[in-house]
């Protein structure tokens, strides 16, 4: 498939890559960040310069969100549901909103996706902390519901670097070498009553209600090594030492701040925009945002080697997705992707 730009009404265009370029069940990953329902509207004035707020009084309207309450997530919706039928099997979607409407798009998600496939709710920093004189704190997030299509998405866990912090902390032992380590224990949780993970280890059997979490043989072996700590009651704990886990499990707090020059009004952060993808495709996946925006997530989809549908209906969005992917040495024409007005 080659990569899709579309200028149109994104209800109309979702249809159109079902109805016209059989694309139903072909998505594996959707990124969207649609208006937050501030009731504005975000415009470029004549020099280029962009407003990222909503009480603008001169320049070109780059986008209206004027819809707002139930009208707003009837909207979104109506978008959601073909979504959902674009999306693959192994299919993830993620909605960027606003903290004052998003846990009402959440109930919306949950109807089409069904509850038991919401993944998580991010929290994202996206500036830094205000000080603005009103009845409540200062907000400083907005937040990235991520749902999947099904039970076994495309999944690629994200990780990042442990600081000098992380490790004084997770890892507060230091070992007669030097080595920063931690201890955890090796038994879980559900008790077997035949097998290798319930027999005599060391003498010992598993506490009541847990096995092993390997073979006995396998904790010999650790053991062996030298990676069992045995405590002055003896009670044995695997060691993992710092410096062979460089890296932790990312979590559901992010701090991905926006430019502070953006292309366009919604332009979102390049960084976080790439972990997304990587996360939840695969080098043939096709990525889609149908709220384009700038076209940081089409750029970015090239970028990781991904296949990738742009839908806006706003020309000034239009023109900033080319010059973004230009900018970025992508494309220098459209003989690259395939273009269709479908505001005509």
């Amino acid at each position: 498939m080659r990569n899709i730009l579309i200028k149109g009404d994104n209800k109309k265009a979702l249809h159109y890559l079902i109805d016209e370029k059989d694309l139903a069940g072909k998505v594996d990953l959707v990124y969207i960040d649609p208006p937050f329902a501030t009731g504005g509207e975000f415009k470029k004035d004549l020099t280029g310069r962009v407003s990222t707020i909503s009480n603008s009084s001169s320049g070109k309207i780059a986008y209206s969100d004027k819809l707002k309450g139930k009208d707003f997530i009837q909207f979104l919706q109506e978008r959601v549901e073909i979504i959902h039928d674009l999306l693959s099997d192994r299919g993830s979607f993620y909605l960027h909103i606003d903290y004052k409407i998003g846990h009402y798009v959440k109930c919306m998600l949950d109807e089409v996706f069904g509850i038991e496939n919401f993944r998580n709710d991010i929290t994202r920093i996206k500036c830094n902390p205000k000080n603005f004189s009103r009845i409540g704190y200062g907000n400083i997030k907005d937040m990235i519901l991520f749902y999947t299509k099904g039970k076994k998405p495309i999944w690629h866990e994200p990780r990042e670097p442990m600081s000098e912090e992380d490790i004084a902390k997770l890892y507060a032992k230091v070992d007669k070498e030097g080595r920063h380590y931690t201890t955890v224990p090796i038994h879980a949780p559900g008790e077997t009553k035949d097998g290798k993970s319930s027999q005599k280890f060391m003498g010992l059997l598993p506490p009541p209600g847990r096995h092993w979490r390997c073979s006995v043989e396998e904790l010999e072996e650790l053991d062996r090594q030298g990676l069992i700590e045995w405590s002055a009651k003896g009670n044995p704990r695997k060691i993992n030492y710092a410096d062979e886990h460089s890296t932790k499990k990312m979590q559901d707090i992010w701090t991905f701040k926006d430019p502070i020059n953006p292309l366009y009004p919604t332009e979102k952060n390049h960084e976080m925009l790439q972990t997304i993808i990587k996360a939840s495709s695969n080098a043939d996946s096709i990525v889609m945002d149908c709220f384009a925006g700038s076209g940081g997530t089409l750029v970015a989809a090239s970028q990781l080697g991904r296949k990738w549908i742009g839908i806006d209906q706003s020309e000034i969005a239009i023109e900033t997705v080319r010059k973004n992917l230009s900018d970025n040495g992508i494309f220098a024409s459209e003989d690259t992707y395939d273009y269709f007005d479908l505001s005509r």
